[in-house]
């Protein structure tokens, strides 16, 4: 099932153009290796509004199945992406943040201070990951198993349902 993906970078020096981007390209790639679409990619800073206001257009707009965001997951006072997060989905997923957090512990304790949110938007799965490249590749590696089932479902696909 080929699956369509927006891939939104959350970092105020990337989007200021003091940092390169190096997590958003990495989750192309493995998205892609996948045979999967980026169909949109942006940068954006710590900012709760415009995240929430990007989030819910990239959703509503129906050519995107997941959207993935990258940093602002964590304990510093500009990382809301969680809270954008939560304030633009109608279901929460938590299973999701739940088996990233699990995985990412078996490489550092760090992934305590994740918090990650993960939800749905209409027929949208919308799931944060963190800042950094490794940690963004290995947290989209714990789920990708499950996306395409989930989007199936999320499209209302009557066969969704057969073999589980």
């Amino acid at each position: 099932m080929p699956l369509r993906f927006g891939i939104l970078t959350v970092s105020d020096r990337s989007s200021r153009g003091e940092r390169a981007d190096a997590s958003g390209p990495a989750l192309g790639g493995l998205i892609r290796s996948r045979g999967w679409e980026v169909v949109r990619t942006s940068i954006l800073p710590d900012d709760e509004a415009a995240l929430r206001e990007t989030l819910s257009a990239w959703a509503d707009r129906g050519d995107l199945d997941v959207i993935l965001t990258t940093g602002g997951t964590g304990f510093a006072s500009r990382d809301v992406t969680p809270e954008a997060t939560r304030a633009v989905v109608e279901r929460l997923a938590p299973g999701l943040t739940e088996a990233m957090r699990a995985a990412s512990l078996q490489v550092t304790p760090h992934a305590m201070l994740s918090r990650a949110a993960a939800g749905i938007r209409g027929g949208v799965l919308i799931v944060n990951l963190p800042g950094s490249p490794k940690a963004a590749v290995e947290n989209l590696q714990v789920i990708l198993p499950v996306l395409p089932h989930a989007v199936q479902l999320l499209s209302g696909d009557p066969d969704a349902e057969m073999g589980h």
